[in-house]
């Protein structure tokens, strides 16, 4: 099966070729999922002239079914609970708290190697456009959109290369756009559709953050600067 994008950062240009509608609009900020999503958000902000910024997001699995997410924990102090599942699963207070506290170490651990000292952008009334590498199941992305609910955003746009027809049904149902640049009806794997598909390391990531930071107009750099004081709600429940 012949490859759909050399790598990453020619999926982020063929990408933001489908989201022209948004460049150079005041108030629209990029959010790639790391790590792999950073290569492809890079691209899209720059083609943009839009702020990028990380979006780290880390499942809370049940015990013993960790494939199971009863909630998410996110960029900005959110916490997404499926007070549901948690319910029907009869997970007990004192789990949640814990495995909580657990993931919220390893998300600040991520977030301080990623970003350093810079805090998170403020999506506060943005519309933002949330990229990531490509969607196999959708679950990832089905947080990262809950978790950015609570910070209320204007609207919510995911973006990806390439997804499964089933992601991108799932995403259409919880986002305000949905932009699949392609859904083969054959799905083996997203790295499938690339011909490099290396893991983005942790410095790649650092470093595409602060150039893109740079090559932002001052302009759009001021007012990014200035949406950083904003703070979420931060526990949300999720049906």
């Amino acid at each position: 099966m012949p490859s759909l994008f050399r790598d990453r950062r020619e999926a982020g240009r063929r990408l933001a070729t489908l989201l022209e509608s948004y460049a150079g609009k005041t108030g629209v900020i990029v959010l790639g999922l790391p790590r792999g999503g950073i290569p492809v958000a890079y691209e899209v902000a720059h083609a943009l002239g839009a702020p990028l910024d990380v979006f780290t997001v880390r499942k809370l699995g049940a015990p013993g079914h960790e494939e199971v997410a009863i909630g998410a924990i996110a960029t900005g102090g959110v916490c997404v609970l499926n007070e549901e599942y948690i319910a029907q699963l009869e997970i007990p207070p004192g789990f949640v708290r814990e495995i909580r506290g657990v993931e919220e170490r390893e998300l600040e651990r991520r977030e301080r190697l990623f970003r350093g000292d810079r805090p998170p952008l403020d999506v506060h009334g943005s519309t933002v456009i949330v990229v990531d590498d490509g969607l196999a199941t959708g679950a990832t992305m089905r947080a990262a959109v809950a978790a950015l609910r609570a910070q209320h955003p204007a609207s919510i746009v995911v973006a990806v290369p390439v997804a499964s027809v089933q992601a991108c049904t799932l995403v259409r149902g919880i986002a305000d756009a949905c932009i699949c640049a392609a859904a083969p009806p054959y799905f083996p794997g997203v790295g499938a559709f690339y011909g490099d598909f290396t893991q983005t390391e942790d410095g790649e990531v650092r470093m595409l953050l602060d150039d893109a930071q740079r090559r932002l107009p001052e302009d759009a750099r001021a007012s990014a600067l200035s949406t950083r004081t904003r703070r979420p709600d931060r526990d949300v429940v999720a049906h």
